[in-house]
């Protein structure tokens, strides 16, 4: 069986090197010794001054609405994961959408300031299958209007944006390292804000508020990641490399052999060094994906309609018509992409793929 992806797993040796230090140190949360030496080999990995690991990749994304979203109206996609658009409503804001950009399937920032009201707070936009947005123009948007701006880039380890990190740009940007992902910790996620006053209140609101063991700085949630989770993280890190070489060279196969006549591919916006997150595709038609699909299951091999359907349709989001979210929605398929899969393999996937479009 061929799945969408497979989780890396590291040699289990080098996990149980690190799980030990944690049963020496007898200390499993609470940001221990492992915890703190992830953070500062991710920080330097990723060249970012601030970072807080945490438990998943959507608390983050609910700290930072919590901080700047203010019970407001949020400016966001209706093409992301719904984690993006479940955070808005959970913490008793409205989303508002605004529909994508027909190639970079990014946020349409020439049509945020229409959707701009009295009522608006922030702008919580995500760089798509680790494409960035397009950063500089939303900064100028939200300064205009004084509005927060959010990333969810929970796609983008490693991404850089103009020769710097993605994760610096934006007031708060989010990332994710579920087990899906290219570099994961099984669950967990982080925050980064270059705003030294901001970093101090997302530290506080991961950890319950503590001022030290009796003081509180103000209201908090457990977003705490715990040791058994950060060893991962350690034993991970380093094959990053060797994550991304397989990665691209897959997506070099994808690019090189699939019929791309008869349909679209991602453009990453340029100046970016992207990390090959995701390879997808979009068919002419949905009934074209949905041949392609079933002749692919027949064989055992299991793309993801991701993102599917778009958000703004949604019993609990719904919102106006977004013609375009709404189109890529339905004709959009994430092909199997992780390190370990073989050449044979590889060339089934296309010539399926090619037979049946």
């Amino acid at each position: 069986m061929i799945n969408v992806t497979k989780v890396f797993l590291p040699p289990i040796k080098e996990y149980h090197k690190q799980l030990q230090r944690a049963w020496d140190n007898q200390w499993l949360t609470n940001r221990g010794e492992l915890v703190l030496e992830l953070e500062e080999k991710l920080k330097r990995h990723l060249e970012v001054s601030n970072i807080i690991v945490t438990n998943n990749g959507t608390v983050p994304l609910q700290i930072a609405l919590k901080i700047l979203g203010k019970g407001g109206e949020v400016i966001t996609t209706p093409f992301s994961y719904v984690a993006t658009s479940a955070a808005i409503v959970w913490e008793n804001c409205k989303p508002i959408f605004v529909d994508i950009h027909p190639e970079y399937l990014t946020i349409d920032e020439t049509k945020i300031e229409k959707a701009i009201t009295s009522k608006t707070t922030a702008i919580l936009a995500t760089h798509v299958f680790g494409n960035p947005c397009n950063v500089n123009a939303i900064e100028l948007i939200a300064k205009k209007h004084d509005l927060k701006v959010i990333y969810d880039a929970a796609h983008c380890f490693g991404v850089k944006y103009n020769d710097k990190s993605i994760f610096d740009y934006g007031d708060i940007s989010t990332c994710s390292f579920h087990a899906t992902k290219l570099f994961h910790t099984g669950e967990g996620g982080a925050i980064f804000s270059k705003d030294i006053n901001l970093q101090h209140k997302l530290f506080y609101s991961h950890n319950f508020g503590h001022n030290g063991a009796l003081a509180f700085h103000g209201v908090g949630i457990n977003g705490k990641i715990s040791e058994l989770q950060a060893a991962m993280g350690l034993s991970v890190l380093p094959y990053m490399d060797e994550i991304l070489f397989e990665r691209k060279k897959i997506i070099d196969y994808y690019g090189t052999n699939l019929d791309l006549l008869q349909i679209q591919v991602l453009k990453i916006r340029e100046n970016t060094l992207w990390n090959y997150s995701y390879y997808p595709i979009v068919c002419r038609t949905e009934e074209q994906l949905l041949r392609v699909e079933k002749k692919l299951n027949e064989n055992k091999i299991f793309p993801r309609r991701y993102f599917y359907p778009s958000l703004n349709t949604i019993e609990y989001t719904k919102g106006a018509m977004m013609p375009i979210s709404e189109s890529i929605s339905a004709r959009i398929l994430c092909l199997p992409l992780y390190v370990g899969i073989s050449s044979q393999q590889l060339k089934t996937i296309v010539s399926i793929i090619n037979e049946n479009l």
